[in-house]
């Protein structure tokens, strides 16, 4: 059961409206980052969690995010107040109601639709989707999430944050941000709360690639680091010594019936390349100027582009 306060937890002081403001803020109202995706990335985690201390914390910061949902809802609101309310009455000429609008960055769709409210996207208008909850049912997979999407908030914020001069507006982004730090350091404490968290999972990895680097971008610009080389790393640079790995052929086999083996047979028959004739194209019929060499012969093809007039065929 929810009970909502009518109190938010924290205050929303907006010096003056500022539609175009309001437009970046819906970024973590209806984005993939936002607060609306992270609740119900922790709630639908908490509802499964079989563990009680992770379930009642992820229960708990889903909960808080629904607030925080509502905190940044206000401060859209707020910054939109004059646009919606200059859309509702009509008091301005019409000149100067699409310069509001336009100005405000969002689309038109948002202003004539929703009025200037909060409506479930991001800031360029993209509906909210499910999609963005990418809870997979297992904890040290999901808590690894958890603090990615958190760091990703928390980013998200502190551009927010660069963006405005309204104090108001700054300590309430500023308190988000920091629960977005507060939350990161909770998923990061019940992740390593699992004695064995790495690698997720229960079957373990196959030993002899688990500590294997392959080089596989070769060239000036490559380094060496702790991520690469050292004691805990089988580095590979040259591949083809190597490759394929398993010490097999490296191509793809598969045992077929004696129908499919036949139909098989008859497929690629029907459809091999006959590699002794070089038959005549489109390519070859229409070249022109800078199509290269082609069946017919060199076509007086250009190594760079004229900037001069175009000339009509015929």
């Amino acid at each position: 059961m929810f009970m909502h306060n009518k109190r938010l937890q924290y205050t929303v002081r907006v010096s003056e409206p500022n539609p175009r403001l309001a437009c970046m803020i819906m970024e973590q109202f209806g984005g993939a980052d936002g607060e609306l995706a992270a609740a119900m990335r922790y709630f639908t985690q908490g509802l499964g969690e079989d563990d009680p201390g992770r379930k009642d914390m992820l229960l708990d910061i889903a909960t808080e995010e629904l607030s925080h949902l509502e905190v940044v809802g206000s401060i859209v609101t707020m910054l939109n107040k004059g646009l919606k309310a200059q859309l509702a009455e009509g008091q301005l000429k019409e000149a100067e109601l699409y310069l509001m609008v336009g100005s405000s960055g969002a689309s038109a769709k948002e202003s004539i639709l929703f009025g200037g409210a909060p409506a479930l996207c991001d800031s360029a208008g993209v509906p909210w989707t499910a999609a963005y909850v990418d809870s997979r049912g297992e904890p040290t997979v999901d808590l690894r999430s958890n603090i990615a999407a958190e760091a990703r908030a928390k980013i998200v914020y502190e551009r927010l944050i660069n963006i405005t001069d309204d104090p108001g507006v700054k300590d309430a982004l500023a308190f988000l941000m920091t629960r977005e730090i507060a939350h990161q350091k909770s998923f990061e404490k019940a992740l390593y709360a699992i004695e064995n968290n790495f690698p997720s999972g229960k079957l373990p990895g196959v030993e002899r690639y688990a500590s294997m680097y392959v080089n596989a971008s070769q060239g000036d610009g490559d380094v060496f680091g702790p991520w690469n080389s050292g004691d805990e790393w089988d580095r590979v640079d040259d591949l083809a010594a190597v490759m394929p790995v398993d010490g097999g052929e490296g191509v793809a086999t598969v045992e077929l019936s004696a129908s499919d083996k036949k139909a098989a047979s008859q497929l690629a028959g029907r459809t091999q390349s006959d590699t002794d004739t070089n038959p005549t194209t489109g390519a070859d019929l229409g070249a022109g100027p800078g199509a290269g060499r082609t069946k017919n012969g060199d076509m007086g093809g250009v190594d760079r582009i004229s900037p001069g007039p175009s000339k009509k065929r015929g």
